[in-house]
């Protein structure tokens, strides 16, 4: 029995061991990382994906005071002989070029603007548009538009020349073929 009394002067064993573990214990419960009470590593967003609504106009587009026609017949002769510009096809009822140039597949548009108080004279607005019809806004189509609108006033002359000369080789032609001879 003695082991179980304590001795004079001292504490009991056992609760001195007791207080020991409950003080490591909430010692140890107080540093926890991974209870309810640790702070989750910040979630880091996702980057933002910026998506820019289409454009509604094409970079580069004109008008020109010419003829529709002559406009549209300018746009083919100078596509046709301007290195890296792919001649895919064409519409003049849709007054259209199908074309491709450093890679861009694009549509050039030749539409006649009507008569109104700022627009007295022929005039043709020269556009380009994606194959489906939108608005088209690239470097490539943008150049390709400067390009024709630098060449297009030369190239207008130019047809309509070689359509005057064509129409009086016509006129001459039914004179003398419409000439009989007498026998």
């Amino acid at each position: 029995m003695s082991s179980i009394l304590p001795r004079p002067g001292r504490a009991h064993p056992m609760p001195v061991r007791l207080a020991l573990l409950l003080l490591f214990a909430s010692v140890a419960a107080g540093c926890d990382t991974v209870g309810k009470h640790a702070r989750a590593p910040e979630a880091v967003a996702p980057p933002v994906e910026i998506v820019l609504p289409p454009p509604t106009t094409t970079r580069g587009e004109f008008t020109i005071e010419a003829d529709k026609l002559d406009t549209w017949n300018a746009v083919g002769q100078i596509a046709v002989r301007t290195p890296g510009v792919e001649y895919q096809g064409r519409a003049q009822m849709l007054d259209l070029y199908a074309l491709r140039y450093r890679g861009e597949e694009f549509l050039i548009l030749t539409k006649a603007l009507p008569a109104s108080t700022t627009i007295t004279r022929l005039t043709t607005k020269v556009t380009a548009t994606s194959s489906r019809g939108e608005p088209i806004d690239s470097d490539a189509v943008a150049e390709f538009l400067v390009l024709l609108q630098r060449e297009l006033p030369a190239e207008i002359e130019s047809v309509r020349a070689r359509q005057a000369a064509e129409k009086k080789a016509a006129a001459k032609k039914t004179r003398h073929t419409g000439k009989k001879k007498k026998s």
